[in-house]
Protein backbone atom coordinates (compact mmCIF):
# COMPACT_ATOMS: atom_id res chain seq x y z
CA UNK A 1 0.00 0.00 0.00
CA UNK A 2 2.49 2.49 0.93
CA UNK A 3 4.96 1.70 -2.00
CA UNK A 4 1.79 2.37 -3.97
CA UNK A 5 1.18 5.45 -2.37
CA UNK A 6 4.64 6.60 -2.90
CA UNK A 7 4.78 5.52 -6.60
CA UNK A 8 1.91 8.06 -7.06
CA UNK A 9 2.98 10.48 -5.51
CA UNK A 10 6.17 10.23 -7.42
CA UNK A 11 4.15 10.23 -10.51
CA UNK A 12 2.33 13.67 -9.59
CA UNK A 13 5.57 15.10 -8.67
CA UNK A 14 7.15 14.30 -12.33
CA UNK A 15 3.90 15.60 -13.68
CA UNK A 16 3.85 19.13 -12.04
CA UNK A 17 7.37 19.57 -13.10
CA UNK A 18 6.19 18.79 -16.60
CA UNK A 19 3.43 21.13 -16.52
CA UNK A 20 5.88 23.95 -14.63
CA UNK A 21 8.56 24.21 -16.95
CA UNK A 22 7.19 25.63 -20.07
CA UNK A 23 5.52 28.00 -17.89
CA UNK A 24 8.84 29.21 -16.36
CA UNK A 25 10.62 28.76 -19.45
CA UNK A 26 7.88 31.31 -20.82
CA UNK A 27 8.18 33.84 -18.35
CA UNK A 28 12.66 33.66 -18.39
CA UNK A 29 11.92 34.01 -22.25
CA UNK A 30 9.05 37.28 -21.85
CA UNK A 31 11.41 38.27 -19.05
CA UNK A 32 14.59 37.85 -21.63
CA UNK A 33 13.04 39.82 -24.57
CA UNK A 34 11.91 42.83 -22.20
CA UNK A 35 15.25 43.44 -21.16
CA UNK A 36 17.06 42.65 -24.25
CA UNK A 37 14.77 45.01 -25.76
CA UNK A 38 15.24 47.91 -22.84
CA UNK A 39 19.00 47.64 -23.34
CA UNK A 40 18.82 48.00 -27.23
CA UNK A 41 16.28 50.87 -26.42
CA UNK A 42 18.91 52.38 -23.82
CA UNK A 43 21.67 51.93 -25.94
CA UNK A 44 19.68 53.57 -29.10
CA UNK A 45 19.08 56.98 -26.24
CA UNK A 46 22.44 56.38 -25.64
CA UNK A 47 23.78 57.44 -29.17
CA UNK A 48 20.70 59.60 -29.60
CA UNK A 49 22.05 61.67 -26.22
CA UNK A 50 25.93 61.66 -27.70
CA UNK A 51 25.34 62.82 -30.84
CA UNK A 52 23.19 65.62 -29.65
CA UNK A 53 25.64 66.11 -27.29
CA UNK A 54 28.54 66.07 -30.03
CA UNK A 55 26.29 68.21 -32.36
CA UNK A 56 25.24 71.25 -29.24
CA UNK A 57 29.16 71.07 -28.68
CA UNK A 58 30.31 71.66 -32.16
CA UNK A 59 27.15 74.16 -32.71
CA UNK A 60 28.14 75.94 -29.77
CA UNK A 61 32.03 76.17 -30.81
CA UNK A 62 30.69 77.05 -33.96
CA UNK A 63 28.86 79.85 -32.71
CA UNK A 64 31.05 81.24 -30.33
CA UNK A 65 34.01 81.11 -33.10
CA UNK A 66 31.55 83.12 -34.57
CA UNK A 67 30.72 85.72 -31.89
CA UNK A 68 34.49 85.79 -31.77
CA UNK A 69 35.09 86.57 -35.16
CA UNK A 70 32.09 89.42 -35.04
CA UNK A 71 33.73 91.09 -31.73
CA UNK A 72 37.04 91.40 -33.68
CA UNK A 73 35.33 92.62 -36.82
CA UNK A 74 33.49 95.21 -34.59
CA UNK A 75 36.32 96.10 -32.66
CA UNK A 76 38.54 96.76 -35.66
CA UNK A 77 35.56 99.07 -37.41
CA UNK A 78 35.34 100.67 -33.90
CA UNK A 79 39.37 101.10 -33.92
CA UNK A 80 39.17 102.35 -37.76
CA UNK A 81 36.31 105.00 -37.04
CA UNK A 82 38.14 106.28 -34.37
CA UNK A 83 41.31 107.11 -36.06
CA UNK A 84 39.21 108.17 -39.02
CA UNK A 85 38.11 111.38 -37.11
CA UNK A 86 41.10 112.42 -36.22
CA UNK A 87 42.15 115.74 -37.17
CA UNK A 88 45.83 117.26 -38.28
CA UNK A 89 46.50 119.05 -34.72
CA UNK A 90 49.91 121.14 -36.30
CA UNK A 91 49.90 123.20 -39.39
CA UNK A 92 50.60 120.99 -42.84
CA UNK A 93 51.39 121.27 -46.43
CA UNK A 94 48.80 120.52 -49.04
CA UNK A 95 48.57 119.82 -52.77
CA UNK A 96 45.15 121.58 -54.56
CA UNK A 97 44.42 120.16 -57.98
CA UNK A 98 41.42 120.28 -60.27
CA UNK A 99 38.59 117.91 -61.34
CA UNK A 100 35.63 119.19 -63.66
CA UNK A 101 36.18 122.30 -61.67
CA UNK A 102 35.95 121.39 -58.40
CA UNK A 103 39.11 122.04 -55.86
CA UNK A 104 40.64 119.27 -54.21
CA UNK A 105 43.40 118.99 -51.67
CA UNK A 106 45.55 116.12 -49.90
CA UNK A 107 47.96 116.95 -47.23
CA UNK A 108 51.63 116.51 -48.69
CA UNK A 109 52.54 113.72 -46.24
CA UNK A 110 50.00 111.54 -47.81
CA UNK A 111 50.76 112.16 -51.49
CA UNK A 112 52.17 109.55 -53.16
CA UNK A 113 53.90 111.28 -56.27
CA UNK A 114 52.12 112.65 -58.92
CA UNK A 115 52.82 111.29 -62.67
CA UNK A 116 51.72 112.33 -66.13
CA UNK A 117 48.40 110.19 -67.37
CA UNK A 118 49.18 108.63 -70.66
CA UNK A 119 49.11 104.97 -72.08
CA UNK A 120 45.63 103.46 -69.75
CA UNK A 121 45.22 100.10 -70.00
CA UNK A 122 41.23 99.57 -69.27
CA UNK A 123 39.71 96.39 -67.88
CA UNK A 124 36.53 94.24 -67.94
CA UNK A 125 33.93 94.39 -65.05
CA UNK A 126 35.19 97.20 -63.32
CA UNK A 127 32.81 100.15 -61.92
CA UNK A 128 32.36 103.04 -64.65
CA UNK A 129 35.07 105.19 -62.33
CA UNK A 130 37.62 102.88 -62.83
CA UNK A 131 39.85 104.38 -65.72
CA UNK A 132 42.19 101.46 -65.60
CA UNK A 133 45.84 100.69 -65.23
CA UNK A 134 48.81 102.48 -65.76
CA UNK A 135 52.33 101.29 -65.40
CA UNK A 136 54.97 103.33 -64.33
CA UNK A 137 58.61 101.96 -63.71
CA UNK A 138 57.41 98.59 -63.65
CA UNK A 139 54.60 99.56 -60.86
CA UNK A 140 50.52 99.13 -62.09
CA UNK A 141 48.93 101.61 -60.97
CA UNK A 142 45.09 101.90 -60.82
CA UNK A 143 43.68 105.19 -62.49
CA UNK A 144 40.29 106.44 -61.05
CA UNK A 145 37.71 108.82 -63.00
CA UNK A 146 38.20 111.52 -60.19
CA UNK A 147 34.87 113.31 -61.63
CA UNK A 148 32.94 110.07 -62.18
CA UNK A 149 33.95 108.96 -58.45
CA UNK A 150 33.13 112.13 -56.17
CA UNK A 151 29.95 113.44 -58.14
CA UNK A 152 28.38 110.41 -60.55
CA UNK A 153 25.20 112.50 -59.61
CA UNK A 154 26.62 115.29 -61.51
CA UNK A 155 29.13 113.53 -64.16
CA UNK A 156 26.13 112.96 -67.18
CA UNK A 157 25.55 116.76 -67.02
CA UNK A 158 29.09 118.24 -67.35
CA UNK A 159 29.20 120.01 -70.32
CA UNK A 160 32.51 119.22 -70.89
CA UNK A 161 34.03 115.86 -69.89
CA UNK A 162 37.51 116.16 -67.65
CA UNK A 163 40.72 116.29 -69.79
CA UNK A 164 42.98 114.66 -67.31
CA UNK A 165 46.58 114.91 -67.42
CA UNK A 166 47.93 114.05 -63.67
CA UNK A 167 47.63 111.32 -61.44
CA UNK A 168 47.62 112.17 -58.05
CA UNK A 169 48.94 109.03 -56.03
CA UNK A 170 46.95 108.14 -53.10
CA UNK A 171 50.03 107.46 -50.16
CA UNK A 172 51.59 104.07 -50.27
CA UNK A 173 48.94 102.53 -52.10
CA UNK A 174 48.59 101.31 -55.64
CA UNK A 175 45.60 104.29 -56.29
CA UNK A 176 45.94 107.36 -58.12
CA UNK A 177 43.29 109.95 -58.71
CA UNK A 178 43.39 111.60 -62.06
CA UNK A 179 43.65 115.28 -62.27
CA UNK A 180 43.18 118.02 -65.05
CA UNK A 181 45.26 120.79 -63.47
CA UNK A 182 47.77 121.61 -60.58
CA UNK A 183 46.97 123.90 -58.76
CA UNK A 184 49.14 124.89 -56.14
CA UNK A 185 51.15 124.08 -52.41
CA UNK A 186 50.27 126.06 -49.58
CA UNK A 187 50.89 125.65 -46.04
CA UNK A 188 47.30 125.51 -44.38
CA UNK A 189 46.66 125.73 -39.99
CA UNK A 190 44.35 123.60 -38.28
CA UNK A 191 42.63 126.66 -37.75
CA UNK A 192 41.95 126.96 -41.49
CA UNK A 193 39.98 123.71 -41.81
CA UNK A 194 36.37 122.91 -40.73
CA UNK A 195 37.18 119.45 -39.32
CA UNK A 196 34.40 116.26 -39.79
CA UNK A 197 33.68 114.87 -36.45
CA UNK A 198 32.94 111.71 -37.52
CA UNK A 199 32.83 110.14 -40.74
CA UNK A 200 28.93 109.87 -41.91
CA UNK A 201 28.47 109.81 -45.33
CA UNK A 202 31.60 111.45 -46.45
CA UNK A 203 34.29 108.80 -45.06
CA UNK A 204 37.08 110.66 -47.54
CA UNK A 205 36.37 113.72 -46.74
CA UNK A 206 38.82 114.88 -43.52
CA UNK A 207 37.24 118.40 -43.71
CA UNK A 208 36.79 121.47 -45.72
CA UNK A 209 39.21 124.29 -46.09
CA UNK A 210 36.99 127.48 -45.80
CA UNK A 211 38.80 130.58 -47.17
CA UNK A 212 39.28 128.19 -50.09
CA UNK A 213 35.79 125.99 -49.89
CA UNK A 214 38.26 122.97 -50.87
CA UNK A 215 37.62 119.30 -50.10
CA UNK A 216 40.56 118.05 -48.04
CA UNK A 217 41.12 114.19 -48.53
CA UNK A 218 41.03 111.70 -46.01
CA UNK A 219 43.55 109.72 -47.53
CA UNK A 220 43.36 106.21 -46.13
CA UNK A 221 39.23 106.55 -45.90
CA UNK A 222 39.50 107.02 -49.93
CA UNK A 223 42.00 104.21 -50.22
CA UNK A 224 39.24 101.95 -48.28
CA UNK A 225 36.74 102.87 -50.13
CA UNK A 226 38.69 102.20 -53.73
CA UNK A 227 39.74 98.78 -52.66
CA UNK A 228 35.78 97.86 -51.85
CA UNK A 229 34.74 99.25 -55.27
CA UNK A 230 32.63 101.70 -54.35
CA UNK A 231 32.19 105.50 -55.00
CA UNK A 232 31.94 108.92 -52.63
CA UNK A 233 28.11 108.01 -52.55
CA UNK A 234 29.01 104.63 -51.20
CA UNK A 235 27.60 102.83 -53.80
Amino acid sequence: MQQQEAAEALALKEEQEVSVEPIVEEKVSAVTETLTKTLTETSTETKMVSETVTDLKTHTEAEVGTNVQVEAEEKLETTVATKSIDKIEEPFQALFFEVAGLSLAVPLHELGGIHNLEDVTSLFGKPDWFLGVMVNREKKINVVESAKWVMPEKYDSLQTKPDYKYLIMLGESNWGLAAEKLVTTEYIKPDDVKWRSQPGKRPWLLGTIKEKMCALLHVDDLVAMLNKGINARQE
